[in-house]
């Protein structure tokens, strides 16, 4: 074999060595000094290095530069030599995912993620906390260690506060932007929930994640099955917390040698990537802020009706930290956003078009399954009477809806007036909202 390949020309060498493992290649490098030569190639490592993790420039596992792919790849392996490579690798892939998405749509949430947690940090959570981290969860701490939380004590960085990279949603005075933890903040808020809260160090759970608004959400990661909860309005037993993942899909957790090792964290990461990537979920801009806004944007979970030329765009979130398990009537909470707007063509009644129109009422059916269990007919929305013209930004009100089913939907109208209520000009006239659903979804956020 090693004469073989020391007879072949430059080209069928490359060649062949491109499709060897690179364990293979470093083993064809000790035969003799032509396949050494060859094997230290740097386009060949610079392939591997692509192929494998992404990278199309030389660099470490915290981004420092290098002279060369060979190296390169050879500092990622021992940087990461404790933890199953294809786990690297798809752990590295998703924060890929993320982050190019917030470099293109929201590079101020992207500039909030901190540098990879080093083993000993990671071993002094372990110990404090007296815990052992899933294998996905410690290699994504590795990555990065969560995001640099705003100072809500000073208001010069108020508007950090909605740079969550898991983001949220407002309704009423409730407003959630979630965040992810690093790790000295999951060993705060883990000890204060303790010993302040009653929660029970015995079940193994830490916050790995929190809402830095005005609602509080907290997302607990149990260590030793890997499943990711959401508190409800009473989060301090098990029966308060919601999976935010199918159990179905986790396993391996702790085990180096297991196929596939996946936990909650990193299936919930994989999901928001998927979401963010494919615009089911978009940053929206309030007031002088931005932020990841939770409401979907796009069908099945959003519908889209036009009448008369008003357009009403529709959708809903599980809201889990108004929701209470305990609670028949009002065991799920779901808060919905609508958005209206009137199209450039104006508003057009039997062939008459008008500049503007005026919301004056709203009428709502509210099912619990197929049940309707609230309907609702009056004047204005959030107490306002919003006036539309062509071609302005849509007008966008939320408000919520207790359920005592996981599952429902909303449906109705909203009546106006073409011209201005003051000085209508012609007669009230109904605007659809197609019948959007109320679904607690497989992966809570």
């Amino acid at each position: 074999m090693e004469k073989e390949l020391d007879g072949l020309g430059y080209l069928p060498l490359r060649i062949i060595l491109s499709k060897l493992s690179p364990s293979d290649i470093i083993k064809v490098s000790c035969a003799n000094k032509r396949l050494r030569g060859s094997a230290s190639d740097d386009s060949l490592w610079a392939q591997i290095c692509y192929q494998e993790l992404q990278l199309s420039t030389p660099q470490d596992d915290h981004g420092n530069p290098l002279p060369c792919f060979m190296l390169a790849y050879q500092l990622w392996r021992e940087a990461f030599s404790m933890y199953p490579w294809p786990l690297v690798k798809r752990v590295k892939r998703c924060w890929d995912k993320l982050k190019k998405w917030f470099n293109n749509n929201f590079p101020e949430a992207e500039a909030t993620l901190r540098r990879g947690a080093s083993e000993s940090d990671i071993e002094q959570l372990q110990t404090l906390l007296k815990v052992k981290l899933p294998l996905p969860t410690r290699l994504l701490y590795r990555f990065h260690d969560g995001q640099e939380l705003p100072d809500k004590m000073n208001p010069k960085t108020a508007s950090i506060s909605w740079l969550g990279i898991i983001g949220g949603y407002s309704f009423y005075q409730n407003s959630v932007n979630v965040y992810l933890l690093p790790l000295h903040q999951v060993i705060a808020k883990t000890r204060y929930v303790i010993r302040y809260l009653g929660f029970s160090s015995r079940s193994k759970c830490i916050i790995v994640a929190s809402s830095f608004a005005s609602s509080r959400k907290l997302f607990f990661l149990n260590c030793t099955n890997g499943q990711l909860f959401v508190g409800t309005r009473k989060p301090l037993t098990d029966n308060e917390m919601i999976p935010c993942v199918p159990n179905t899909l986790i396993h391996s957790v702790h085990d180096l040698y297991g196929e596939e090792q996946q936990d909650a964290m990193l299936l919930w990461l994989e999901e928001h990537g998927r979401r963010l990537e494919n615009g089911i979920i978009k940053v929206r801009k309030e007031g002088d802020d931005r932020s990841i806004n939770l409401f979907p944007e796009v069908p099945p979970l959003c519908v889209t009706t036009v009448t008369n030329g008003v357009q009403v765009r529709a959708s809903a979130v599980f809201v889990p930290e108004f929701s209470d398990l305990l609670d028949e009537a009002e065991k799920f909470m779901f808060a919905y956003s609508i958005r209206m707007s009137l199209l450039p063509e104006g508003c057009v009644i039997n062939g008459m078009t008008f500049g503007s129109c005026q919301l004056n009422r709203r009428h709502w059916i509210i099912r619990a399954d197929e049940e309707v269990v609230s309907s609702v007919d009056d004047e204005a929305v959030i107490g306002k009477f919003p006036l539309l013209h062509p071609g302005e930004g849509e007008f966008v009100y939320q408000s919520c809806s207790p359920l005592p089913s996981p599952s429902g939907s909303v449906e109705g109208h909203f009546t106006f007036v073409p011209g201005r209520l003051a000085d209508p000009r012609g007669g009230p006239f109904k605007v659809q909202v197609a019948r959007f659903p109320l679904e607690m979804p497989d992966y809570v956020f």
